[in-house]
């Protein structure tokens, strides 16, 4: 497992500690909403999404308040009351997407996904998918890649809960697909072989381009005229194998319907200067991720303050 806490993961406190299991990164968060399929029909789920959400919205206030933070320089001036709704929207499309996830693992067939730009997949040999936390972004590969023949394999970041992430394990096993393989970016040095001759027998890597691991390298850039750390990782790897980085963002438009959108692919720098070859790809991905958060600002899931509070008047 890592250590530490990821530089982009929810911001804690005394309440996880007192609540353990029970708090939003507890294990029960994940058995409650899984096991709920069983027992809700899939048109009452409003019903304790519409309970749990204000819930959380009163007693995770670090939590609003980094939504806030990160949605200021996104969405400009705006009154206290405004900005609570941005805390509240934000939370309320979470548990849709969390509630979706999991019954896109029972239920793919219920959905409804629309792909724009789904030829600029089929156009190359060999793909670094970049995407990031906003929207339902563990959709987006299993969607935009069926009928290209190709393995994928997918990183994901290990979840703060031991037990939690013994449960995804579990469940991502019983519910695995033929040619998609999931790996943990766990600190195995192996990780980054496999990914990489993957990627040379023109297969399919995806990769989280917004939140470094704990203790990863990263590389600074610009987003909505703030600083920002990006991971170096799907640059480097993409750099590596001469592969190209593809931007895609899945966005949820209501009710089981989400459109997934694939961007300009970004091409990484080969030059003798490989820190400025990664600096200018991951700045072209910030490019793309900015798209996507003004596209749909409450889908962006980041839950730790970015950036210290802008001093500017309100409206």
């Amino acid at each position: 497992m890592t250590t530490g806490s990821p530089p982009h993961s929810p911001e804690l406190g005394w309440s996880r500690r007192l609540l353990g299991p029970f708090h939003v990164t507890g294990v029960f968060w994940y058995h409650f909403p899984h096991r709920g399929l069983a027992l809700v029909p899939a048109w009452a789920m409003w019903i304790p999404v519409s309970v749990f959400v204000p819930f959380f919205f009163v007693c995770l206030r670090r939590i609003a308040a980094a939504i806030i933070g990160n949605l200021d320089p996104v969405l400009g001036p705006a009154s206290a009351w405004r900005r609570q709704a941005w805390a509240f929207r934000t939370m309320w499309g979470f548990a849709w997407c969390m509630v979706e996830r999991f019954e896109h693992l029972w239920r793919p067939d219920s959905f409804t996904v629309s792909v724009e730009g789904a030829e600029r997949i089929a156009a190359h040999e060999g793909i670094v998918f970049v995407t990031a936390h906003l929207g339902h972004w563990e959709m987006a590969s299993h969607v935009a890649s069926p009928g290209l023949r190709r393995e994928v394999h997918v990183v994901r970041e290990e979840e703060l809960d031991p037990r939690a992430q013994k449960f995804l394990e579990d469940l991502l096993r019983d519910h695995v697909e033929a040619g998609y393989h999931t790996h943990f970016a766990s600190g195995d040095p192996r990780l980054a072989s496999i990914l990489a001759e993957a990627l040379r027998r023109g297969e399919i890597v995806a990769l989280q381009g917004d939140r470094p691991r704990s203790q990863g390298r990263t590389v600074t850039v610009g987003l909505f005229g703030q600083p920002m750390q990006l991971p170096v990782g799907p640059p480097a790897l993409a750099r590596a194998t001469s592969v190209s980085l593809l931007p895609l963002f899945c966005l949820r438009e209501g009710r089981l319907r989400y459109r997934i959108v694939v961007r300009e692919p970004i091409r990484v720098p080969h030059t003798s200067n490989r820190e400025a070859d990664i600096a200018a790809a991951a700045t072209a991905f910030a490019a793309h991720l900015e798209w996507a958060i003004r596209e749909a600002p409450h889908q962006w899931f980041c839950f730790r303050k970015l950036w210290p509070p802008l001093s500017r008047g309100r409206s």
